[in-house]
């Protein structure tokens, strides 16, 4: 008999929406999904903390959605992007349309009237940037005091991004005997403050440690001068043939790495916020089908990119909070694959990666391909003084670090 750890069954779902999932090929559910499930199908206001990619959607979508069925009034989504309102919609849509429901997505960058006819169709549930929102609010296209069920998602980000305002100015709109869920890669203090003033006694279900990396990714580093950057990349892109996400700080940054790409014949697309909402959409897409095998992206896409299959992540930059390393890493080694992550660093740059071993509780392995010289942190930069670990001739050398298996080039998927 299959146990409730290894299915959907024995979650409290009703029978309707476990066919769905049967229909859908969703069988087991994720940790995160098991945890806080049958919590919030019982109204319960619950914290939700687990990294990136561990199916954190269905773990508010399904309890809103069984909950909206059995009573009146509507749910909220709010999200800090408009890539990850377009994935929440898309993922929900899959369970609503079998219980008569409808979504709206209420998203800057895209048409107000169409935005508006959707609103004017009744949607049962709203999945919304918080801005946007605010507009329809202040034109009287919508109303939330027939909120029945809240959801923060990427809460931590949203924060980050500067909704606070925006969120509280929300928050105080929708009637207080709501069920708020909460989801979150990280748990800072913004986040226990707007628990403690906005949630009734939630309950916290954590799966992860906040900053642990995903279970399986593995992690390299790179030491490499910013003008050598560029080779370095072209020389690991030959190693690594399927699809590459790679991130870099800066909107101008993102448009010159895409462009030598693209002069190195690379099939490349950038996604940041000088692209038009059309223009991301079109990207990603591509991105999906492979007809771009690099997405070239700025940390706006760290959290709003949900694709299958990413072999390679490559920080180009480091990040500017060192949070969002584990978001972009994230990317990979999605749904029990593994994946793996390289990261550029500069000589000067040693107490930022510090910073960002001490978010992730480990070391990352630090690596140096045999083309270049080898090269390392400064003194002054970085307390430690790592090692390289050659690559000799492209053979792979396996070594364990924080339980996570290691190659210096991950053997190439099976396909």
């Amino acid at each position: 008999m299959t146990t409730p750890q290894t299915s959907f069954y024995g979650l409290g779902i009703a029978p309707g929406l476990l066919q769905v999932l049967d229909t859908l090929k969703f069988t087991v559910p994720t940790p995160i999904q098991h945890k806080a499930i049958p919590i919030a199908i019982e109204g319960k206001d619950i914290i939700g903390i687990a990294q990136t990619g561990t199916g954190k959607t269905l773990a508010f979508g399904i309890p809103m959605i069984q909950q909206l069925a059995q009573k009146k009034g509507k749910g909220l989504v709010l999200a800090p992007t408009r890539e990850l309102a377009l994935q929440i919609n898309e993922a929900l849509g899959k369970l609503v349309s079998t219980f008569g429901m409808r979504t709206a997505v209420i998203i800057g960058g895209e048409s107000m009237h169409r935005q508006v006819q959707a609103l004017r169709n009744t949607p049962r549930v709203l999945i919304a940037t918080p801005g946007r929102l605010l507009d329809h609010l202040e034109q009287r296209n919508t109303r939330l005091d027939d909120t029945a069920i809240l959801v923060l998602d990427e809460a931590d980000r949203m924060l980050d991004m500067g909704f606070a305002p925006q969120i509280d100015r929300i928050l105080r709109l929708i009637p207080k005997d709501r069920q708020t869920m909460l989801f979150s890669a990280t748990m800072p203090a913004s986040i226990v403050k707007i628990a403690a003033a906005h949630m009734r006694l939630p309950v916290r279900t954590e799966i992860a440690p906040t900053g642990t990396t995903a279970e399986r990714v593995s992690q390299e580093l790179f030491v490499v001068s910013k003008e050598k950057k560029s080779q370095l990349l072209k020389e690991l892109l030959k190693r690594y043939t399927a699809s590459v996400l790679l991130f870099v700080r800066t909107k101008r940054g993102a448009q010159r790495v895409t462009r030598d790409l693209r002069s190195a014949g690379h099939l490349a697309a950038e996604i940041h916020a000088n692209r038009s909402l059309s223009q991301r959409k079109e990207a990603l897409a591509g991105f999906k089908s492979g007809k771009y095998r690099i997405l070239v992206a700025t940390d706006i896409a760290a959290r709003g990119i949900d694709v299958t299959g990413i072999e390679l992540v490559v920080n180009f930059d480091l990040p500017d909070d060192p949070e969002n390393y584990v978001h972009r890493i994230g990317r990979t080694g999605r749904a029990g694959r593994e994946g793996h992550a390289i990261t550029f660093a500069t000589p000067d740059q040693g107490n930022d990666v510090q910073g960002i071993e001490k978010i992730i509780r480990t070391s990352i392995p630090v690596a140096q391909h045999p083309g270049l010289a080898a090269e390392r942190f400064s003194s002054s930069s970085q307390g430690r003084a790592p090692q390289p670990q050659r690559h000799g001739g492209g053979q792979q050398q396996r070594r364990s670090f924080g339980g996570t298996r290691h190659f210096g080039y991950p053997r190439r998927q099976r396909r």
